[in-house]
């Protein structure tokens, strides 16, 4: 006895059903960087300024280096001196370039052992002079001995910097109260580190707490509503959660919560 199934179908849906999760993959990753893009265009003028001082004070020093060697007798310690600040300032200015690259490339994720606090500086550095532009007042609340976390350095720097970016906008129209963003990490138990930035802004609508983690969804009159849905992926994929809420006092808060080294569980693979 035998029987013969015929299962071409079968087969053609599941090739169709694998090119259909393929594209999605695909799709998700090229959102991904739209927003890595548009979210590092809002800072091009900042980050040209911060790049800028460094490259004014690089020409400076090697000028006076110049004029102090030049000097009979020269004079070496002086000259000593500017040659230090110029390699400062020449360091300064490769660390903001290699941070841009960086969020800009193309590349495949790294998991590797991360300092929340450390990665939260690097941010802060970045968007520091549009923040200064806008009049907000930035307080860090780092906490300290922070264990680390595993995960995508780039990644995670996208997720802060969107959180930043949306805080600043938040608050762009303030005028009756102090713009302040507070940024703050915190152990809130064995297992588990927080990452969250407050403002002084509009806040969210009672019904819009979760609605502002779907595609697409913005109350931006530009906006393309991708960032925070793809934060909120990327921190599930890091087998960690991100939420909003509103403050008691004016503004929201944004936060991600991520497992500590070691206490990670298998989950999506990153975006």
């Amino acid at each position: 006895m035998g029987t013969v199934q015929d299962i071409t179908e079968t087969r053609r849906a599941e090739d169709a059903l694998r090119r259909g999760e393929e594209a999605l993959a695909r799709a998700r990753e090229e959102l991904a960087y739209v927003s890595r893009v548009m979210t590092i265009s809002a800072l091009t003028t900042s980050i040209a300024h911060e790049v800028s001082q460094p490259l004014s004070g690089i020409l400076a020093n090697a000028n006076a280096c110049v004029r102090l060697l030049g000097l009979e007798p020269p004079n070496i310690a002086s000259a000593t001196d500017t040659a230090r600040r110029t390699i400062r300032d020449t360091e300064r200015a490769t660390e903001v370039i290699k941070r841009l690259r960086a969020m800009f490339n193309r590349q495949s994720p790294a998991m590797e052992q991360i300092d929340l606090n450390e990665i939260a500086r690097e941010v802060i550095a970045l968007s520091a002079r549009d923040m200064r532009e806008k009049f907000i007042v930035l307080e860090a609340r780092l906490a300290p001995e922070l264990p680390p976390v595993t995960g995508d350095r780039i990644q995670l720097q996208q997720v802060i910097l969107n959180m930043v970016l949306n805080g600043i906008e938040a608050m762009a129209e303030t005028e009756e109260r102090p713009r302040r963003l507070l940024v703050r990490t915190a152990l809130v138990s064995e297992d588990m580190l927080t990452l969250s930035i407050s403002d002084a802004g509009v806040g969210i609508a009672p019904d819009a707490t979760e609605k502002m983690f779907e595609p697409f969804f913005t109350t931006k009159r530009n906006g393309m509503g991708i960032g925070l849905s793809i934060s909120r992926s990327i921190v599930e994929n890091h087998g960690g959660r991100m939420w909003a809420m509103s403050n008691d006092g004016p503004g929201a808060t944004f936060a991600f919560s991520l497992p500590r080294l070691g206490k990670q569980t298998t989950g999506r693979s990153a975006t």
